[in-house]
């Protein structure tokens, strides 16, 4: 018997299967089941911060931040609560992006971005950045680390409002933030066990509405990486021919439409 109580004629069997696998331990999917999600968001944030009175009024997926230089970065998840905090949840299942330096990162063009000149720096918001992994990164066996500047010479805490914390996706107990860990790593909803992450799951698993948005989202992702391709494909011809001479400078720059940056840009890079 069909798990979809909807026709599928039409629908890819391989973006099928793929949906079937997805988990809330990869990204794409996390930031799909949490895009404008205050639910999910205030479940997450209250388990991870042992904490039940957080009110998240504002939840964003794959947001754009830029710093003061231009450089842009894309949070996983961006949310507000009711007093002001804000927290960055991201997926990591590479040790590498998750880093000391990628949370310092993070938590400073968070900064800059919510606040402006002439702010009084003591009314900086707090921040969280909530890194949430495939494996033990930090490697002591603990199921969550809570990062936090101190005084080095008193031991006192610093009280800057910046919080960092590496939450152990291997570490899984009955604790509720083992039971959290188990229930991102389900490919299942029906085997989850807070209903707010289960109904989201099932929603982009089972519903019309929602396996037919996950294969939009597939389609997307696979046109962005042929586009990508494309791009370096023409960037690489473009060197080759520059280096052999066969086009001068202003030759590629005329012929692909460039600018000098861009030109710049191909032959640093490539």
């Amino acid at each position: 018997m069909s798990k979809y109580s909807f026709d599928i004629s039409g629908l890819d069997i391989n973006d099928l299967d793929r949906i079937e696998r997805f988990r809330l331990m990869d990204d794409d999917f996390m930031s799909k089941c949490f895009e404008d999600n205050i639910e999910c968001t205030e479940l997450v944030v209250n388990i991870i911060l042992g904490r039940d009175d957080i009110d998240v009024m504002e939840v964003h997926a794959q947001y754009l931040m830029k710093n003061l230089q231009g450089r842009s970065i894309i949070l996983d998840i961006f949310a507000v609560d009711a007093t002001g905090k804000r927290y960055n949840i991201e997926i990591q299942r590479s040790d590498r992006g998750a880093g000391s330096h990628r949370a310092r990162y993070n938590a400073g063009v968070i900064d800059a971005n919510v606040s402006s000149a002439g702010d009084n720096h003591d009314e900086l918001a707090e921040v969280y950045v909530i890194f949430i992994t495939e494996r033990d990164v930090l490697g002591d066996g603990l199921p969550i680390y809570h990062i936090e500047r101190t005084i080095k010479e008193t031991g006192k805490d610093f009280n800057d409002g910046s919080h960092i914390i590496y939450v152990n996706g291997e570490y899984k107990d009955d604790s509720p933030l083992g039971l959290l860990m188990q229930d991102f790593y389900c490919t299942d909803p029906d085997d989850m066990r807070y209903k707010e992450l289960a109904e989201r799951t099932r929603h982009f698993k089972r519903s019309e509405e929602g396996v037919r948005s996950m294969c939009r989202m597939l389609e997307e992702m696979r046109d962005e990486v042929a586009e990508k391709t494309a791009k370096e494909n023409t960037a690489q011809i473009i060197y080759r021919l520059v280096s052999d001479g066969k086009f001068s400078e202003d030759e590629a720059k005329a012929y692909f439409k460039l600018t000098d940056d861009d030109l710049k840009k191909i032959m640093q890079n490539s």
